[in-house]
């Protein structure tokens, strides 16, 4: 398709599964309820590293949502992803009811962080027992990071491209705005886009238990602490966000609810250190999806930060903010929605998406959790401990990972 005038893009369809919410009416209760889901594991033997806690997702939901979907289990991260694009689509009134379904040119452009991570720790222990033996031939295409846009693009019978943005914790986010630029410029009509990851498994959570920048707070539901001055540390979670995006025009011409609209996107990066976060790639990658929105710092009624609660992170952050928005950055206050269900690595920016199109349907900001004693090293306003009204439409959600790689979305109201 060749390229055309900038199209508008709104937001037609979400799904999501996290610590708080396993679909959107019971996420958006928990959030503006101010009520976090980080809790002691269950699904993972911590006995022996530093840290057992993390946001897991209801154990009942997925199995429930496969079963709808005629579907066996086959990878954590490509179940939930499953589960929650159905939830999108149907949202979006692209699907009705269980399978099978009409093929149509819906493209799949999806973050993750880690990928298959389930059947890759499987069939590592499965060489470590019995080696080139233990291996299947359908290895392959189990642990491919592509199996979560490809699985769903088969399961829905959705014909546009599919593939997967890796970008650590911004690939979500990256995600969105390879599909927000897809839809803007006519290279797709309609795309489900978000992110999925599932991660605990004694491989990939053993390795951040030793990277040492999880918190070792004895209270799970106190642990995450973004902006707070006695923050220790992350916390995991696991989960899938997805979102329907499509041109204006054609989500009007069929009547379809436009639950808001992305208005702008920039990304950068810093080019400087692996894990250390860069003030200036940040700021480079904000002004930029200001300059993609065409608004200024003024018009911004809210930021929904990346908001790691480790000591890095958000000092740096809080810097780049302060930085492009200036005189701007009094009025605009800052929420970190990982103290509710932990950082979901490649899913976050999808989840914060939506936790952000939410307030802005709702005019609201909702709480930040466990901000007890704000870093006074953090000069950002921050949402206290009750919600906020949203005073302007729009929203910036930054997203900030590991190599480097910054993505910032701008969200407006579906008006």
């Amino acid at each position: 398709m060749a390229e055309q005038s900038p199209r508008r893009v709104a937001v037609t369809g979400l799904g999501v599964a996290c610590a708080i919410g396993t679909d959107i009416e019971s996420f958006r209760t928990s959030l503006f309820a101010g009520r976090g889901g980080i809790a002691r594991l269950r699904s993972l033997d911590t006995s022996e590293m530093k840290v057992g806690i993390g946001g897991e997702v209801d154990p009942d939901f997925v199995p429930a949502g496969l079963k709808r979907l005629r579907r066996r289990p086959a990878d954590r991260a490509v179940d939930l992803g499953l589960v929650t694009a159905a939830e999108a689509l149907e949202d979006a009134g692209l699907i009705d009811g269980a399978p099978p379904y009409e093929a149509q040119p819906v493209a799949v452009i999806l973050g993750t962080a880690v990928g298959a991570a389930e059947s890759n720790t499987t069939l590592q222990q499965r060489f470590a027992e019995r080696g080139v033996r233990g291996l299947r031939p359908t290895s392959v295409p189990r642990v491919m990071d592509n199996a979560i846009s490809g699985g769903i693009s088969i399961h829905f019978r959705l014909t546009g491209a599919n593939f997967v943005v890796i970008s650590a914790c911004t690939s979500a986010t990256n995600a969105m705005g390879t599909a927000y630029r897809m839809v803007r410029h006519g290279y797709a009509d309609t795309v489900l886009t978000g992110g999925a990851d599932g991660f605990f498994d004694p491989f990939y959570y053993g390795v951040w238990n030793n990277l040492g920048v999880m918190s070792k707070n004895p209270d799970p539901a106190r642990a995450c602490r973004p902006f707070d001055a006695d923050r220790d540390g992350c916390v995991l979670g696991e989960g899938a966000g997805m979102l329907v995006f499509e041109s204006w025009d054609r989500a009007r011409g069929r009547g379809a609810p436009v639950r808001g609209e992305i208005v702008g996107y920039g990304e950068s990066s810093d080019a400087s250190h692996i894990t250390s976060p860069s003030a200036e790639g940040q700021a480079a990658a904000m002004r930029a999806a200001l300059a993609s929105a065409g608004i200024q710092p003024a018009d911004l009624g809210a930021v929904n930060a990346h908001g790691t609660a480790t000591l890095a992170n958000d000092v740096c952050e809080s810097g780049s903010i302060c930085t492009v928005l200036g005189g701007a950055a009094e009025r605009a206050p800052v929420s970190a929605n990982k103290s509710y269900f932990g950082h979901t690595l490649g899913a976050s920016g999808a989840i914060e998406a939506i936790a952000s199109l939410l307030g802005i349907e709702r005019g609201l900001l909702p709480p930040n959790l466990n901000l007890e004693n704000p870093d006074p090293e953090c000069r950002v306003r921050l949402v206290g401990g009750d919600p906020e009204p949203l005073e302007r439409p729009f929203v910036m959600k930054n997203s900030f990972g590991f190599g480097g790689s910054n993505g910032v979305l701008v969200l407006g109201p579906g008006e």
